[in-house]
């Protein structure tokens, strides 16, 4: 039986250069409306915006720039990568998200989190030592409202860091009563059960190292389901990529602005200077997605055989790689790359490359 799979793509609108010279952000969220525009051209299933507030990284406002791809698409599922829920009101969140699938026809969808940055903490005026109350309470109240748009009852709900509601309604309601979401962990046990007690589909952020140590969180998340009573739910993977025509020209066109973001991010971390060797490391064996639609697909199929998942979205943007590239990058991955994964995943791990998993640091699973 053939493997379902959704296969994605996600951007932070990271800051591009071109002609040496770094775009104006405005430039960039115009590019990843382009970006997305030519997604659902090629029938790629989603494209996740992921919600920043740094130099780096245009989107801040995902919900409008998605708006803007929800009018000139129509069939890609429009969502965050991730929604940065502990420094927002649920309730807005709600209310944008409900009007967003309304005018896409039904194609809205949310991955909630605590982010991997903290600087809309200050800029909206939350204390980082309530950082767990603030996730853990606003997602409470998120699946709350949820419930209540599905049953269409008025909502109560109180807690400690935002005003309480009672028997209120929130508008507009999703036409279909369902608002797909998701949360977004980065490899917290506590994180996963969370979500799995709330109820939410689980997209597992891997952006680095090998895959495999994601298993145990993927088993967590599947006994703890079982011990609160819920039915299975997705689980989907978002890792980092970029597809060119061969490996070697893959890895040269990435490799400088891979350099550049992970060291401007590591030293705001203490995190040593990044190396050539760490890189191809991660190609080869970890979770970056490099090179040929071949090897890219024939390494997505492995973690999706790996993780048991359902879904996959490759970032497809590092630093300042080039607008032109993000572009050529995406037409692979529709083209070539999906079919590919669909191919080895129906027929096996030989129908790609005579099914060298070694070379990719993998090993196929069954189940």
């Amino acid at each position: 039986m053939e493997t379902q799979i959704e296969l994605g793509l996600d951007t932070f609108g990271d800051v591009t250069r071109e002609n040496g010279q770094l775009l104006p952000q405005a430039q960039v969220l115009r590019n990843v409306v382009a970006e997305a525009v030519l997604a659902d051209q090629l029938g790629i299933y989603f494209i996740g915006l992921g919600e920043h507030h740094r130099a780096d990284f245009s989107i801040s406002s995902p919900e409008i720039v998605l708006a803007a791809i929800a009018g000139q698409t129509s069939r890609i599922k429009l969502g965050t990568a991730v929604t940065v829920l502990s420094s927002d009101d649920p309730v807005r969140v709600f209310q944008r998200f409900s009007t967003l699938d309304a005018i896409s026809n039904g194609r809205a969808e949310i991955i909630l989190g605590r982010g991997s940055f903290t600087e809309s903490f200050p800029l909206f005026g939350y204390k980082l030592d309530q950082y767990e109350l603030l996730f853990e309470e606003k997602l409470e109240l998120f699946a709350a409202l949820l419930e209540s748009n599905r049953t269409g009852d008025a909502l109560s709900w109180s807690g400690k860091t935002r005003a309480a509601l009672n028997e209120v309604r929130v508008y507009p309601p999703t036409e279909s009563g369902r608002l797909t979401t998701w949360v977004g962990v980065g490899g917290s046990p506590e994180s996963v059960v969370r979500a799995a007690r709330y109820r939410f589909p689980l997209m597992l952020a891997i952006i680095g190292g090998d895959p495999r140590r994601f298993r145990p969180y993927v088993e967590l998340y599947h006994r703890a389901l079982q011990q609160f009573g819920a039915p299975a739910l997705p689980i989907g993977v978002h890792s980092p990529g970029h597809v060119a025509e061969t490996d070697a020209e893959a890895r040269e066109q990435l490799w400088p602005h891979y350099r550049e973001m992970r060291d401007r991010i590591g030293a705001e971390r203490g995190w040593p200077p990044s190396s050539r060797t760490e890189f191809e490391q991660e190609a080869e064996r970890g979770s970056l997605y490099v090179g040929s639609p071949e090897t890219v697909a024939r390494k997505i199929a492995a973690t999706v055989q790996l993780l048991g998942v359902g879904r996959f979205d490759l970032k497809y943007t590092s630093g300042a790689l080039p607008h032109e590239l993000a572009m050529r990058s995406i037409e692979l991955y529709g083209k070539e790359v999906i079919p590919r994964v669909r191919d080895v995943l129906r027929n096996g791990a030989n129908s790609v490359n005579g099914g060298d998993n070694e070379k990719s640091g993998m090993t196929r699973t069954t189940g």
